[in-house]
């Protein structure tokens, strides 16, 4: 076998990005430049002379971040991918002969993204594009939460009440490695007679292009119902509002009419007072487009490596899901771009 030239490594890349096309068309279609400004609010520091090694370009590891989000790795496991895939290394812009970001790199950059506060601007700046290219959120809006697991704690019954209570057990601050790794804020709530611990993701998505135009994470013992006020999207060009009976009663119906809003929220039974043969209907009715709401989950879960999240806290675990919303959003995007026509 003779040796390779700089044709034959060209002619490789082009097959590679002909067989696995979805790195490739996320690389040229999304605005990357434009989160630039942003990105520096989170990155810039003052340094104190020229002297070292020079900064990871921003995009670099923002790039990675969506690269982290859309297969669900930890930071360890994505430097080992950028290393080892060559489809990975060529979407975030880093050639054969570039040195790869090591995962503490990564962990600090997420963090200070976080610490800055600019994780939910970054959303709302590519919230701002899609609107710009005719994909406004209309339709009206489909409300919905899923529920977010993260490792569970290992605590006695005692320290679990203490934590619900909103008080530090004792002894633990006397030890800060460990309070390091225990999550105070995450809580448990029973579904369907299950018991899950973690955190929820509530989304609101418009019914005709599919995106999330608005979230909130929360921890999972917070009711659904709590959060719809904060995720109703007045920018939505038609009125109607689609939930689960989660949403369901008079305050929320109130709320829904006092802000404008056409509800067409699932009816809900009560105990010895079932739905009528006439409400079930509608309710499977209301499902056929309530039902688009679970495609987004359902996608993060099959597509996007799941939704175990191995952050501790609330604020970490809100940065991760900003991160994962927008990621869905720019995949999104592919599809909805293909199918209008708006990306060749």
């Amino acid at each position: 076998m003779g040796q390779r030239g700089f044709w034959d490594e060209e002619q490789r890349v082009t097959k590679l990005q002909d067989k696995k096309p979805v790195l490739k068309r996320l690389a040229d279609s999304i605005p990357w430049e434009s989160f630039r400004p942003i990105l520096d609010q989170g990155y810039a520091q003052e340094r104190k002379s020229n002297a070292g090694r020079k900064r990871i370009d921003p995009l670099i590891l923002f790039k990675m971040l969506i690269l982290q989000q859309l297969f669900n790795l930890s930071d360890d496991e994505l430097e080992f991918q950028v290393n080892d895939r060559r489809s990975f290394e060529e979407f975030v812009g880093l050639g054969i002969m570039n040195s790869i970001p090591d995962a503490t790199t990564i962990g600090f950059f997420r963090e200070r993204l976080r610490n800055a506060g600019v994780i939910h601007e970054l959303f709302e700046m590519f919230e701002a594009y899609l609107r710009s290219q005719g994909l406004q959120a209309r339709g009206g809006q489909i409300i919905d939460a899923t529920l977010v697991p993260v490792p569970k704690q290992r605590n006695t019954r005692e320290e679990n009440k203490e934590i619900k209570a909103g008080r530090l057990p004792e002894g633990w601050d006397e030890n800060p490695n460990r309070l390091h790794q225990k999550d105070l804020d995450a809580r448990w709530v029973q579904k369907n007679g299950t018991n899950y611990y973690g955190y929820k993701n509530s989304i609101c998505v418009d019914v005709d292009h599919g995106f999330i135009r608005r979230y909130a994470i929360t921890p999972a013992n917070l009711h659904d119902s709590q959060m719809l006020p904060y995720l109703l999207d007045p920018e939505n060009e038609h009125d109607h509002v689609w939930a689960d009976s989660a949403y369901s009663g008079s305050a929320f119906q109130n709320l829904l009419n006092l802000a404008g809003f056409e509800s067409l929220i699932h009816e809900k039974g009560a105990r010895n007072h079932p739905l009528s043969d006439a409400a079930n209907k509608l309710n499977r009715i209301k499902s056929t487009i309530r039902a688009r709401v679970e495609h987004v989950f359902g996608y993060m879960t099959t597509s996007m490596g799941g939704k175990l999240t191995r952050k501790i806290g609330l604020a970490r675990t809100e940065a991760w899901w900003g991160l994962k919303n927008m990621t869905f959003n720019f995949i999104r995007y592919l599809h909805r771009s293909y199918v209008l026509g708006l990306v060749a």
